[in-house]
């Protein structure tokens, strides 16, 4: 028999089979890489499992891939994070600005290299400037400089920013700014520095 016509019964008859197989789902693949994920990923230093696990928020904007979320969804997610910001209990914003300019600058915190008893920061200096004499800093956020002598030194912004700083994504859907107080970065003492950092009339942020 002609090679070309034995490929052609060949491929014919194994054509019902190709259509029987259906490609995985996206909910299959999801399910794979997250077992896999699983399977290969170890707690080190302040690296812990719990990172794997995405919440609803999480979940949804990562399906949004990058993609600004509809109305309706953005303020679903906000509703849900606004639920989630714990206010402290003695009623203080504020705390020190001096060490919220350190928590600022320190770069270091739940990395797999990063020692358990060592120093977790914000990193706020990556994404914001927030001083004119710190020459290196990121712009993925806006800028923060005279962030309160421009916005006002009152308790409503104090509050906004306290909140800004727990949970971003409780005043902008799927920020991409770390939910600080939310997913346990930064203490409550530490959210309180930087928020003093952001509101003292003293702090070089305002100067």
């Amino acid at each position: 028999m002609n090679p070309i016509r034995i490929a052609l019964v060949i491929g014919l008859a194994l054509l019902p089979l190709a259509c029987a197989i259906a490609p995985p789902s996206n909910d299959e693949i999801a399910a794979e890489a997250a077992a896999m994920l699983q399977a290969s990923f170890k707690a080190t230093g302040q690296a812990g499992l719990d990172r794997l696990n995405q919440d609803e928020t999480q979940r949804v904007c990562s399906e949004l891939a990058g993609k600004a979320p509809a109305k309706e969804v953005a303020e679903k997610i906000e509703k849900l994070n606004l639920a989630t910001i714990r206010y402290p209990a003695d009623g203080k914003l504020l705390g020190d600005w001096k060490n919220g300019e350190k928590i600022a600058q320190e770069g270091r915190g739940k990395q797999f290299s990063d020692d358990v008893a060592g120093p977790v920061g914000a990193n706020c200096y990556a994404c914001h400037q927030l001083t004119p004499q710190e020459l290196s800093y990121g712009t993925i956020g806006p800028s923060l400089y005279q962030f309160a002598k421009q916005r006002g030194y009152g308790a409503d912004t104090q509050r906004y920013a306290y909140g800004k700083i727990f949970n971003a994504d409780a005043f902008a859907a799927c920020s991409t700014m770390p939910r600080f107080g939310h997913n346990q970065i930064l203490t409550e003492q530490q959210m309180k520095d930087v928020t003093a950092l952001l509101m003292d009339p003293q702090s070089p942020v305002n100067k």
